[in-house]
C-alpha cells in the first residue's frame, strides 16, 4: 500500500519543492498561519517576481494595481509618460493614457504624489485646491489653461518635460 501511494504521488506530480520558502505544516501537526504571516510571505514572494523580471523591476515593491496597469499600458504604447519637474529642482513621473485630457494630467499627478507621500510616510496633507489655484501646468511656455484640452493638442508625447509655473494676478 506504501508502495502505490508512492507511485502515485511520483506519477501525478505532487512531490514537494525542494527549495521552498514556504513554511508548509508537517503531516502531524496543524499549524495555521495567521494573516499577517500569510501576507508576508505572499509580499516576498511578489517582491522576488518584481525584482527579479527586467521589466518590472524598476516598480516599487508596494506595487497598486493603477500602477501596474498603467506601466503595462506604457509598454504596450496605450500610455506615455510624462516628467513634472518643480520649482526645488525634484521631478514627478506621471503615467497618463495617450488621449488624456490636462484635467486627467492633473489627476493622474495627484495620485502620484500621495501614493509618494504615502511610501515616504509623510502624515502631511496637501491641499489641491491650493496646488491648482496657485501654479499652471505648463509645455514649452505654454500654459496648460484648459481642463478639458487634449494633451497631444499641445504637443506632449512620451516623455515630455512640464513644468509648475507660477499664477499671477489677474485683474
Amino acid at each position: 500500500m506504501c508502495d502505490a501511494v508512492g507511485e502515485a504521488k511520483v506519477e501525478s506530480g505532487f512531490d514537494e519543492p525542494e527549495n521552498s520558502d514556504i513554511p508548509l505544516p508537517d503531516d502531524g501537526a496543524d499549524k495555521v498561519l495567521s494573516f499577517q504571516e500569510a501576507m508576508a510571505i505572499a509580499d516576498k514572494k511578489i517582491h522576488a517576481l518584481i525584482s527579479s523580471d527586467p521589466l518590472l523591476n524598476n516598480l516599487h515593491p508596494e506595487v497598486t494595481t493603477d500602477e501596474l496597469k498603467s506601466y503595462l499600458a506604457l509598454e504596450h504604447g496605450q500610455a506615455m509618460s510624462l516628467v513634472v519637474h518643480k520649482a526645488d529642482n525634484d521631478y514627478y513621473t506621471v503615467v497618463v493614457e495617450q488621449k488624456a485630457t490636462v484635467l486627467d494630467l492633473k489627476k493622474a499627478l495627484r495620485r502620484h504624489v500621495t501614493l509618494r507621500m504615502a511610501r515616504k510616510g509623510v502624515k502631511r496633507v496637501l491641499s489641491w485646491k491650493y496646488v491648482w489655484k496657485t501654479y499652471w501646468l505648463s509645455f514649452e511656455g505654454e500654459l496648460l489653461r484648459d481642463d478639458k484640452a487634449l494633451l497631444r493638442d499641445f504637443g506632449i508625447r512620451n516623455n515630455s518635460q512640464l513644468s509648475f509655473v507660477k499664477r499671477l494676478r489677474e485683474r
